[in-house]
């Protein structure tokens, strides 16, 4: 006889919600969210293709206005499931966007041969080699980075809750190979174009500089309309942070020195932490920064000890980490992920599918990496679902 003790059932009561998914990319799946038991997905954009699904989504489905404006109640039962939109572009596709001078020079597209050099000034060729000539005129037609993010702010604007995501840094990362002409008829048409689709590979990668500038412009955006980030990094955790970085430079946090924290408790009527905010200092606080004021470094595989860098009190964003069954626990960095959500702090803690189809398994890999914090953190799990439901409310809608 198994002395196993069955599961403690799953609070989905409480609120459950997805940090970071991709449903748009199976379009047939959508309808399935009416019948989750996830309070609300978080879906992201990536390319050009998915950018007016998104919006289409959440149309169709809306955002609950009670998840945005009030305080909640302990059970979310009555709550239907609705979506979070996020319009961005993906470091995948980054190659398909020119940087142009800022105001729009009114080239929506360019000529053949201004095409293949901007794709050889992207794209890493082999060896000494030039990038061959009939690839990248197969590749998609790049489009003005002032045209894109016109268009991503007019979306922002249009959904007063949307967030800029999926953006991010990847080094790994290498193009897929035009489609065959043989190749058409096996294409899965249940996918949203665009994607790899099972393509073979090529060895060409996006130049990580590029990748910056689009990433950079997309950080600038948020900034400026105070909205909250979802950021991709592999095999770039360092290069990530440094670009941050460098948009909240001379906006860090004053930290108190120690005598200066002593001086203060010993003050009459003094207060632990930072001092009254004022109503100028409020104003301040609201105005456009040039950094996103929430971050959300998506399926985190960086080290556990690169989680100070973001925890630092001097920086000005708040920073989440998301974990997913999917991505965090299907390789051989189980074990590091492990350690990193051990010394992630309570409040900064999000959970996520990264799936591409809405329905029964999303929940269900939800579900997983839900019960994996709570089990990793010695969280009793009702405590760890209304933990991370807040987290969710907090990244999504501020403070």
């Amino acid at each position: 006889m198994s002395n196993r003790q069955p599961k403690e059932e799953f609070p989905w009561d409480l609120g459950v919600f997805d940090a970071h998914c991709h449903p748009t990319d199976t379009l047939s799946s959508i309808p399935g969210i009416r019948g989750m038991r996830a309070k609300c997905l978080t879906i992201m954009a990536t390319r050009a293709e998915d950018q007016p699904l998104v919006a289409k989504a959440a149309d169709e489905l809306g955002i609950a206005a009670d998840l945005a404006t009030s305080s909640w109640p302990e059970s979310l039962g009555q709550v239907r499931p609705g979506v979070v939109p996020s319009f961005g572009w993906h470091p995948w596709f980054s190659h398909q966007v020119f940087v142009d001078d800022g105001r729009g020079d009114g080239r929506s597209a360019l000529q053949e041969d201004a095409k293949v050099d901007h794709y050889r000034s992207v794209l890493t060729a082999q060896g000494n080699e030039t990038l061959d000539r009939d690839f990248c005129l197969k590749l998609p037609d790049p489009r003005p980075l002032s045209e894109f993010i016109a268009e991503t702010r007019d979306y922002l604007k249009r959904y007063p809750h949307a967030l800029v995501g999926e953006v991010g840094l990847d080094k790994s990362f290498r193009l897929p190979e035009a489609w065959l002409p043989h190749e058409h008829a096996s294409r899965d048409e249940t996918l949203t174009p665009g994607g790899r689709e099972g393509r073979k590979l090529s060895p060409h990668k996006v130049q990580v500089e590029h990748q910056k500038r689009v990433l950079k412009a997309q950080l600038q955006l948020a900034g400026e309309m105070q909205r909250a980030v979802s950021v991709h990094g592999v095999q770039a955790h360092g290069i990530v942070f440094e670009t941050l970085q460098e948009t909240w430079r001379g906006h860090e946090r004053r930290v108190q020195s120690r005598r200066e924290r002593k001086r203060r408790g010993s003050a009459p009527n003094a207060h632990s932490g930072e001092e009254p905010a004022t109503n100028a200092s409020k104003a301040k606080e609201a105005l456009p920064k040039p950094y996103p004021p929430r971050v959300c470094l998506h399926s985190y595989s960086g080290p556990p000890e690169a989680v100070k860098q973001y925890t630092n009190p001097a920086v000005p964003a708040e920073i989440y980490f998301s974990f997913s069954a999917v991505i965090n626990f299907s390789s051989s960095g189980a074990s590091k992920t492990e350690q990193a959500i051990k010394v992630v702090p309570d409040n900064m803690i999000l959970v996520e599918s990264d799936l591409h189809t809405a329905g029964l398994q999303m929940d269900e890999k939800l579900e997983e990496m839900a019960r994996k914090i709570c089990d990793l953190r010695g969280w009793n799990l009702r405590d760890g679902i209304i933990q991370l439901r807040e987290n969710w409310k907090r990244f999504v809608f501020g403070s």
